[in-house]
């Protein structure tokens, strides 16, 4: 994939990645400074711009100054791969296909090639991990061997990589299009634009909408039409012609959501990234989170003392060390696939809501007051590494008790309001609506 001509074939097939704690977390325990390198490479996102209409809304991820950072996917492939290959005990091999797994003995085979010219080479490992992705061979082996719990579902929203230009000021320099330090967001209910800076000052876009949309949208005609009518700002940002080639040019992608448990099998295989949880792409952790895997996967494995050494005694410790790991695993990353999929309705509607934006601020406020009573769940998932299903839980806690308090607070104001004004008859139109807007925000 660093070769130039495979890199232009994988062009218009991504969705940008946003590195938050989590994977900055696990880049530094590998102790070779991943995490400077790839932070290198990336552009910071302080807060969300959302475009409604001709206004755009900036929302901060913090209150405290946190931010997340926009990494092109391509980039990051290649500097992983320029570590790994730095060691001597690392052999990488590409145009390499897992074909079966002979769990007995721990050998896969795998082939090369095509056409007449397949070639069938078998490899021994210790301990199999299967980071193969979505459509994982390794985790479809395993479920052949196990009893394996596996869930996979298919949204009907389907994406379209969209490229926006840098702009040439009057001295000939590259400048972003838009703020480069937020990740912009068109809202529109059903679908949405999506739009991330990158160092080269170019902004890669999603456009995300139901596939019954992106069939009736058939000719040039009918892009525009709808460009025009939702994103009209973004049609001279991107160029006419651009959009029109990105639009056509560029594939359809599904967005798939997978669970699976447990996360192993014995000592002999386990599952991590995408292989074990894929998810859909909206609260930006899928990367996080598999890389996160690799951080607690080792925590495991020291904690169980485990070597390279392999002998019977070992297996047995591995065993019980990839049945911790699925333990712990397997219900932080359903808690986190769930928590992508509710985050699809926040981002292409939910962001542009008062009550949402009412929550949001003060949420906010208590937290910077009183940072240990009330901590935003984005926070506790993106800037700390609290277990996903610990946070969700910590989330519902604090949101029963924030429902009292914005309940009590409402109420009282009502009360208020209604003791000051109930004397006058011309003012109950007025006392109208403000209990009207006062629900709208707390219900």
């Amino acid at each position: 994939m660093r070769i130039p001509e495979n890199k232009a074939k994988e062009r218009g097939k991504s969705i940008n990645l946003a590195l938050s704690e989590r994977g900055l977390s696990a880049l530094r325990a590998t102790d070779l400074g991943l995490d400077k390198i790839i932070l290198k490479a990336s552009v910071p996102m302080h807060a969300r711009m959302v475009h409604v209409g001709d206004k755009q809304m900036s929302q901060a991820y913090s209150v405290n100054g946190e931010h997340i950072n926009a990494v092109d996917r391509a980039r990051l492939n290649d500097l992983l791969l320029d570590a790994a290959e730095k060691f001597e005990n690392v052999t990488i091999y590409f145009d390499h296909r897992l074909n079966m797994i002979d769990f007995d003995k721990n050998v896969m085979t795998i082939q090369t090639g095509a056409g007449d010219n397949i070639t069938t080479v078998k490899h021994y490992a210790d301990l199999i991990v299967g980071a193969d992705g979505a459509y994982s061979r390794t985790r479809g082996q395993m479920m052949r061997r196990m009893r394996m719990d596996y869930e996979q579902i298919y949204i009907d929203t389907g994406y379209c990589e969209l490229s926006m230009p840098p702009l040439i000021d009057e001295q000939g320099q590259a400048q972003f299009a838009l703020d480069p330090n937020h990740l912009h967001i068109w809202p529109r209910h059903t679908f949405m634009l999506i739009a991330l800076p990158n160092p080269d000052r170019t902004f890669t876009c999603t456009l995300f909408m139901p596939f019954e949309m992106f069939d009736q949208i058939t000719t040039e005609e009918k892009l525009m039409d709808l460009f025009t009518t939702y994103f009209p700002d973004a049609i001279p940002l991107i160029g006419q012609s651009r959009l029109i080639r990105d639009y056509f040019t560029n594939p359809r992608g599904s967005l798939i959501s997978v669970k699976s448990s447990p996360h192993h099998l014995d000592g002999r295989s386990v599952i991590i990234g995408d292989a074990a949880h894929a998810m859909v792409p909206f609260y930006g952790q899928g990367m996080n989170c598999g890389f996160e895997d690799i951080e607690v996967l080792h925590q495991v494995l020291d904690r169980h003392g485990i070597t390279p050494v392999t002998t019977k005694n070992q297996r047995k410790l591995l065993e019980k060390a990839l049945t911790d790991y699925s333990n712990t695993r397997v219900k932080d990353a359903h808690a986190i696939c769930d928590l992508a999929m509710y985050n699809h309705y926040e981002m292409r509607s939910a962001v542009t809501s008062y009550r949402y934006l009412a929550r949001k601020k003060i949420e906010g406020w208590i937290h910077l007051m009183a940072p240990r009573l009330v901590v935003p769940l984005y926070t506790m998932v993106s800037f700390s590494t609290l277990p996903y299903s610990k946070a969700i839980e910590r989330w519902h806690k604090q949101n029963f008790w924030l429902n009292v308090v914005l309940g009590t607070t409402g109420l009282a104001t009502l009360t208020g309001l209604t003791g000051l004004l109930l004397s006058k008859q011309h003012n109950r139109d007025i006392i109208h609506s403000v209990i009207e807007s006062v629900w709208k925000i707390f219900k």
